[in-house]
Order: C-alpha cells, then structure tokens, then sequence
C-alpha cells in the first residue's frame, strides 16, 4: 500500500527545514568564532605596533560593556581579582628597568585587586607611564596615581577614590551617624559606620604612599585626604586641567595608536547606536588640489 503522496511530501520538507536550521546554526557558531578570533588578532597586532613605537611593554586593562553569547546579554565590566592576577603576571614576566605603559579605561572596582596592580607598579624601577583615552575612575585613579606620567585624552577624566560601603560612600555613612545621638542609632548601622572608617583610613594610608614616589609627605597627605575623603560623589571627573592644578604629572600627548586601540573595544549593545557619524578627509587645500592638464600639454605639444 502505497504511502499518502501529500504526507511524504510534507516531511521531506520538515527535513530540508531541519537541515537548513543546523547550518544555519552551525554557520552563526562558526561566524562568532571567527569574528572574535579576527578581534583578538586586531587586538594583539595593535598592542605590538604601540610597544614598537614606545619601546616598552603595554598592557591594556579595558573595561566595556560586553554583550556576550549569541542572546546579547550585556555584562559590564570593572577591575577585578582576574584583572590583577594577569597585570601581575604581565609585570613580572617585564625586566624591572624596562618601561611599561598601561592603558586604562575603567569605572573602578575592587580596591583590594586595585591596590594590587597599583603596588607592583610602584616597586618598578623603570618609568611607568598610563595613558587614559576616556576615564579612569575610582581604583582606575588609584593605578594611574603611581605612573611617573598620565598621558591623558584633553576630555579625559579621573576621579576621587573614596571608598563605597554597602553601596554607599563611605564618608556619607559617618556624616549621617554623626548627625544622630549614637543611642538612636541601630547596632546595623554603627557597625557600618566603623568599616566605613576603618575603609577611609585605609585608603588614605595607601594613597600617601603611592604619592609620596613623586611628592613631599606633606603634598602626599594633603592629595590622599582631597581624593578619599568623599569631598565629591564618587563619580565627580577630575579634568586635565583641575589634575595639572593639583601638580599630577599630566600631559595630552596621547598615542593615536591608543585610539586605534580603544576602537578594537566597542561598546557591547543589542539595540542601534544613539551616536552616529560619518569620517571625513579634509578638503583639499588649494596647494594639494591637482591642475587640470590640457590634451595639448597631455600629447607632448
């Protein structure tokens, strides 16, 4: 008995549609593979360029917003324990007296990975120089204080390095239990209030001493106390000019190879840009513009 000729048809194509999905699938697997391959190779051929032209060892720590997996779910990014554990490694496998230049784009993050990175830089015998393209905010400053130099974008920010308790500024949490008699303050909350002390102390402490590689003690006091005391919030930007005002080693001169670079990093995201804009070459100036050539002149006559 022959089968229904409609019904063989039908799951023919249930099988053509499933073979076209697995390609299909298969095809995006292999195009992600290759478009992150062809990145990281960009990437590494970047770094190499710039450690040619500086002539010293460039790490880059650059913290975006990824999109990761094939769903498009954004993670951002901060300095982290991983952060520090490869910079140390990068530092170490670096002769003490050879230059190293770090590349720093970061929101901040852990103090404790922060203040790793920021301590085998201080023990370095050769310059250390940071380049900062766009902002290097709280443990992000805390690194960039330690550099013989910060070579800056003239629109670049850093920022204070007041340490955050439980989310919230730790001077913010003092200020508040000392406007309260301490009876009407809860045991919670007064616990909070000496970590956030005890954090304060602890950063100022290390501040001075990174600072005290380039200033006097009393220069090095006075710049720990503005930058974690909580004076600002926490996101404040500290311009070039305000940084070169507090006599921080600052300059603009920036690489265009460190914006090469930061372009390799884009922003992660699942929905179209806000920003958009076409690059264009200047017009050509009347020097630069080529004079028509008559046939006459063209043939020789």
């Amino acid at each position: 008995m022959t089968e229904n000729v409609p019904l063989q048809w039908w799951r023919n194509l249930v099988s053509v549609g499933r073979g076209i999905f697995w390609f299909l699938l298969l095809g995006l697997v292999f195009h992600l593979i290759w478009s992150s391959y062809r990145m990281e190779s960009s990437r590494t051929k970047t770094l190499a360029r710039l450690q040619l032209e500086r002539n010293s060892r460039v790490i880059a720590m650059i913290h975006r917003e990824d999109t990761v997996s094939i769903l498009g779910v954004s993670v951002r990014r901060s300095i982290s324990i991983e952060d520090s554990e490869a910079v140390l490694r990068a530092i170490r496998l670096t002769p003490s007296d050879q230059p190293i230049d770090l590349v720093l784009h970061t929101p901040g993050g852990m103090v404790l990975a922060a203040e790793q990175i920021a301590r085998a830089l201080l023990q370095r015998r050769g310059p250390v120089t940071v380049f900062v393209p766009h902002y290097a905010m709280s443990g992000g400053t805390l690194i960039a204080l330690v550099a013989d130099k910060i070579v800056m974008d003239p629109n670049a920010v850093l920022g204070p390095v007041d340490p955050q308790v439980g989310g919230m500024p730790a001077a913010s949490i003092l200020k508040a239990v000392a406007a309260k008699p301490t009876a009407r303050v809860d045991d919670q909350t007064l616990i909070l209030a000496d970590v956030a002390a005890k954090a304060r102390a602890q950063v100022a402490a290390f501040l001075t001493e990174i600072l005290l590689k380039h200033h006097p003690k009393a220069k090095a006091d006075a710049l720990a106390l503005l930058f974690s005391e909580g004076r600002w919030t926490h996101d404040f930007p500290i311009t070039v000019q305000a940084a070169q005002k507090l006599e921080l080693p600052v300059s603009t001169d920036l690489p265009p190879l460190v914006y090469e670079l930061m372009d390799l990093y884009p922003q992660g995201r699942t929905e179209k840009p806000s920003v958009l804009y076409v690059p264009f070459r200047p017009a050509p100036t009347n020097q630069e513009r080529p004079t028509r050539i008559s046939p006459a002149a063209a043939s020789g006559w």
